[in-house]
C-alpha cells in the first residue's frame, strides 16, 4: 500500500474502540476489524443467505457471502487507486450485509412489517447489532468491539442519517430514523449528520457496482434474461456489440462473462476518475473536511450515474420482479412471517435466546429478541425450523 492521502482515514488516528483493547504488534486497528469480521459466525452464515436466487436454484449463483467478497475486492481496489485506507474499506465492505435476514430483501420486508409496532427493521442497523451485541466470542464484552471508524462506516456508508437541521435525511425522511440508530450513535460517539469516510463511501459504491454487474451474470445463467435483451440498456448493449465484434463465435456463457468483466471495469474506472475530480474540486485537507462536505465525494460521473440508473431499472423490471424470482420470494416471505408469529406466541426458545426472551420486560423487547433470532437464520435453517414447527414444506419452485 502506498502513501495515504491526507483525507484518508488513518489507522494511527483511529477513534478507538468502545471497550479498551491493547494494540497489536503485527496488525493495525482496521486490519484487526477485518479479521474479527471474517472470523465471526455471522460472516460464515452469509454463505447460506440469499442474494437474488434462493438456495434451491443451484450452487453456482451468488450468495450473500460471494457477493460480499466481490464488494470487498472492488472497495479495496478503489481505495488503493484513490490513496485511501484499503483495510478500512475492506472491513466496511465485509460487514455491510451482516444484518440481512434469510431470503434477502423478502425477509427484510416481512421483518420490517412484523416489527412496525416495535420500531421496524433495517438491515444496516441489524449489522450493527450483530457486531456490537449479538456476536458472543469474547470473554470481556458482547460483540466484536470494532473501532468506531468501522462502526461509523457500517452505519453511514450510504450517507448521513440526519441533515444539518437534525431531521432524518435520505430514505429516512418519510419513515424516521430506524430503530436503535440514535441510541447506538450515542453509545458509540458517532455523529449521524456527517458524511462517512471515503473508505466507507468506496464500499457503498462497490456494492452498487458488484450487484449491478453480477446480477446480469446470474440472471443470464438462470435463463431469466438473454444477452440480446441487455441491448435495451444502451451502455451495456454497446459493450455486448463490441464483444461480439471481437469474438463472433464465442459461446454465450463466455460472452456473458466478458460483458460482465468489461462492465465492472467501466464502472470502477468511471467512479475512480469522477471521485478524483470531486476531490480536486472540494480539496479536502483532512478526514474532517470529508465529513463536513456538502455531498458524497465518491461517486459516478453524471453520465455513468444515468447509465447505472437505467441498468437498475432494467434489472428491477426484468429480473427482480420476474415470476421466476418472485415465486420463491413469496415462499420466503411466508416462512419468515409465520416463524415470527409462531415464535412471538408461547413457543419456547432455547439457550441464550431463551435467557434474553425471559429477561424481556415487555412485548417490544421480546419482539426484538425474536427479530434478532430470525434475522440471524440462514435460509436452510429457517426452512428447517419452519418445517419442524408447522409440519409443512414451503414450495420454492
Amino acid at each position: 500500500m502506498g502513501e495515504l492521502a491526507p483525507y484518508a482515514c488513518r489507522p494511527g488516528d483511529s477513534k478507538g474502540r468502545v471497550f479498551a483493547a491493547d494494540l497489536s504488534r503485527t496488525r493495525t486497528p482496521f486490519q484487526r476489524d477485518r479479521d474479527r469480521i471474517i472470523h465471526s459466525t455471522a460472516f460464515r452464515r452469509l454463505q447460506y443467505k440469499t442474494q437474488v436466487f434462493i438456495h434451491h436454484e443451484g450452487r453456482h449463483f451468488r450468495t450473500r457471502l460471494t457477493h460480499t467478497l466481490e464488494v470487498s475486492q472492488i472497495a479495496r481496489s478503489m481505495a488503493r487507486a484513490l490513496g485511501l485506507g484499503e483495510d478500512l474499506a475492506e472491513a466496511v465492505a465485509l460487514a455491510h450485509d451482516l444484518g440481512h435476514p434469510p431470503f434477502g430483501h423478502a425477509g427484510e420486508r416481512v421483518l420490517d412489517e412484523k416489527m412496525s409496532p416495535f420500531g421496524g427493521f433495517d438491515h444496516n442497523i441489524q449489522a450493527l447489532r450483530v457486531v456490537t451485541l449479538l456476536e458472543n466470542r469474547y470473554a470481556e464484552h458482547d460483540g466484536l468491539n470494532l473501532t468506531r471508524d468501522t462502526l461509523d462506516g457500517i452505519l453511514k456508508h450510504n450517507g448521513p442519517l440526519v441533515g444539518r437541521n437534525g431531521q432524518p435525511a435520505g430514505r429516512y425522511r418519510q419513515t424516521g430514523l430506524p430503530f436503535w440508530s440514535a441510541a447506538f450513535a450515542g453509545m458509540a460517539g458517532i455523529d449521524l449528520g456527517t458524511q462517512p469516510s471515503l473508505e466507507a463511501q468506496s464500499a457503498a459504491i462497490a456494492d452498487d457496482i458488484a450487484y449491478n454487474a453480477h446480477d446480469i451474470d446470474d440472471a443470464v445463467r438462470a435463463g431469466i434474461i438473454t444477452l440480446d435483451a441487455l441491448s435495451e440498456v444502451a451502455f451495456v448493449g454497446a459493450i455486448l456489440n463490441e464483444v461480439r465484434r471481437l469474438w463472433p463465435k464465442l459461446d454465450p456463457l463466455r460472452q456473458t462473462h466478458e460483458v460482465q468483466r468489461r462492465l465492472i471495469t467501466l464502472m470502477i474506472e468511471d467512479a475512480i476518475d469522477a471521485t478524483a475530480g470531486n476531490l480536486l474540486e472540494a480539496a479536502p485537507g483532512s478526514l474532517d473536511d470529508v465529513r463536513r462536505a456538502e455531498r458524497r465525494l465518491v461517486a459516478f460521473s453524471p453520465r455513468m450515474a444515468d447509465n447505472v440508473a437505467g441498468l437498475k431499472a432494467f434489472l428491477f423490471d426484468n429480473v427482480y420482479r420476474s415470476e421466476r424470482v418472485m415465486r420463491p420470494v413469496r415462499a420466503g416471505e411466508l416462512v419468515v412471517g409465520r416463524l415470527f408469529e409462531r415464535l412471538m406466541g408461547d413457543f419456547p426458545l432455547a439457550g441464550r435466546w431463551k435467557r434474553r426472551a425471559d429477561a424481556s420486560a415487555n412485548e417490544a423487547e421480546r419482539a426484538r429478541v425474536i427479530c434478532d433470532f430470525i434475522a440471524g437464520m440462514t435460509d436452510p435453517f429457517a426452512v428447517e425450523t419452519y418445517e419442524g414447527l408447522f409440519d409443512d414444506r414451503p414450495d420454492f419452485r
